[in-house]
């Protein structure tokens, strides 16, 4: 059957809509400043098969790998109408434990009956937001930990609701293992609310166009997104291109930790497929860095999408022609009992750099100079010393985008696999025991070239009472490199500056105690900057 363009392009837009619609819920009805301003989360529509058809513009390192999460649901967990699944294993398709996923089936025409009685679906939604604290050994639950049982409460799948109803012994016993149950508690009810949002838009496209309808025109897209990479990929010219970048270490020693790739595009009749081979990346080390396949999954899902146009449906078919080998047991693949809090944040967005890379030399004009390269992810935790309840606040902090063969970079902005904003001054000090004391772009700190990287931030906060600090952040050895010629950007620093104004220069991954009064200050790395002048 000749296939429907205006068709096509009505339903690419309804589900996306769908998966836009559920973050918009999840973002009004959450507890947590994370969510409702940082807007930590993220929200897809899968069809029966558990293949993503639609991703809001929200999180990439959450949707690139957000499938391996719905699928682990599905093999564990037979979901039949009115259920909802909760998972945050990394090791299950996960990518750490802060990230708790919600899997909902969707049940639209009478339900039908496989094998063995189970129950088949015809579509799936789902919610995945970082959560501000899941417990384990440091307050927001992304410290320098060595395995992960000492990063926080790890949740295989498990039904959260039956029939509609909450499971209230599964709840309690998340509940009873968080620093902020009721934060957490609400961030679920608004993670739950996003998925009754996704399912009831889908039963209503369903009933305006029929079901038959709605589940071709999935098929559709993705077939046509995977039609749109083929084509992509004639384009690029056949060869093996490599490439080579390091996280300053793992938080436990000094080590720098390598990730390489190989780049294989095909040539002949092979000329559509193209391999990426992070054979030769370190094994998994100590520290909290280690990526689970899942993560690295997701960043060559994001990089590939980036090279297509705006309007490509983001579904599963645009990784049909692209094969990922990522050996188990390497820092991009690690096995249990990795910690792995940071390879989620970090290592993800070293392997973007490590990829954009190696293609910087297959198509120049198309790639960016390296960006910050970090989410400098940032929690304080303690004691509110006027309410007398434990607070868990975690910021991830902006810094500068790499220049553009044709443009300069941006200042001050989340780059690559985040896609987050700041926490506004006024809502952090509102709800936390701590006080912005200075917010600025780094002036100078992106790369010179033709086109200049962009500047990185300076964040500068105040705690108001005594509290443990943590901070995972990286590119602080050596700064985001340049493109073409150009300069790279200048490498982050972290300061603490104590109460007897003494300042303290700190690592790129370290956890401290403040007293009240005392500050912490990050200053981003700018991006690498692109062209000689």
């Amino acid at each position: 059957m000749r296939r429907d363009p205006i068709e096509l392009e009505i339903f690419k837009n309804l589900y996306h809509s769908i998966a836009e619609e559920m973050g918009a819920a999840l973002r009004r009805t959450a507890f947590s400043p994370n969510i409702k301003e940082r807007r930590d989360y993220s929200c897809a529509v899968f069809d029966g098969a558990g293949e993503v058809i639609a991703m809001g513009d929200h999180m990439p390192v959450h949707l690139g790998s957000m499938p391996m999460s719905v699928q682990a649901a599905i093999d564990a967990c037979e979901m039949r109408p009115g259920d909802v699944v909760m998972l945050n294993d990394p090791f299950r398709g996960g990518t750490h434990l802060p990230d708790i996923t919600l899997v909902a089936p969707v049940y639209v025409k009478p339900r039908r009956r496989l094998g063995h009685g189970h129950i088949s679906p015809d579509f799936y939604v789902a919610s995945r937001a970082h959560h501000a604290d899941v417990g384990g050994a440091y307050a927001g639950s992304m410290g320098l930990c060595r395995e992960i049982y000492q990063e926080g409460f790890r949740i295989p799948p498990v039904r959260i609701v039956r029939a509609g109803v909450i499971e209230r012994d599964v709840l309690a016993l998340l509940l009873n293992n968080v620093r902020t149950p009721e934060e957490r508690e609400g961030d679920l009810g608004a993670q739950i609310a996003a998925c009754h949002t996704g399912a009831e838009r889908l039963r209503e496209v369903c009933a305006r166009y029929g079901i038959n309808r709605a589940q071709h025109a999935a098929q559709e897209l993705l077939q046509y997104s995977e039609e749109l990479m083929r084509a992509f990929l004639l384009r690029v010219p056949p060869g093996t291109y490599r490439a080579e970048d390091f996280l300053d270490n793992d938080g436990i020693t000094d080590k720098p930790v390598k990730i390489a790739v190989e780049v294989r595009v095909g040539s002949g009749r092979r000329r559509e497929v193209v391999t990426v081979d992070f054979t030769g990346s370190d094994p998994q080390v100590e520290g909290s860095v280690n990526a689970v396949e899942a993560i690295t999954y997701s960043a060559c899902f994001y990089v590939f999408r980036c090279l297509l146009a705006d309007d490509v449906p983001a579904t599963a078919g645009l990784m049909r022609p692209i094969q990922v080998i990522a050996p188990e047991g390497t820092v991009v693949n690690a096995q249990p009992p990795a910690a792995v809090a940071g390879g989620n944040v970090e290592t993800s967005q070293r392997i973007v750099d490590v990829l954009l890379r190696a293609l910087a030399q297959a198509i120049p004009d198309r790639i960016p100079a390296a960006a910050s390269g970090t989410m400098n992810n940032l929690t304080i935790g303690g004691i509110d010393s006027q309410t007398g309840q434990p607070f868990a606040y975690y910021e991830t902090v902006a810094g500068g985008m790499g220049a553009r063969p044709g443009k300069p970079g941006v200042s001050g902005v989340h780059t690559h696999m985040t896609n987050s904003l700041n926490t506004p001054a006024e809502a952090l000090e509102y709800a936390y025991p701590l006080r912005v004391r200075r917010y600025a772009f780094r002036r100078g700190s992106g790369g010179g070239g033709k086109h200049r990287g962009g500047d990185g931030i300076i964040r500068e906060i105040e705690v108001l009472t005594d509290c443990e600090v943590t901070l995972l952040a990286d590119r602080r050895t050596r700064g985001p490199w340049g493109l073409a010629g150009a300069e790279a950007g200048l490498a982050g620093k972290t300061s603490v500056i104590r109460s007897s104004d003494s300042i303290e220069e700190m690592a790129g991954k370290f956890s401290t105690r403040l007293r009240k009064g005392e500050r912490i200050r990050i200053e981003s790395p700018g991006g690498g900057g692109w062209g000689t002048r």
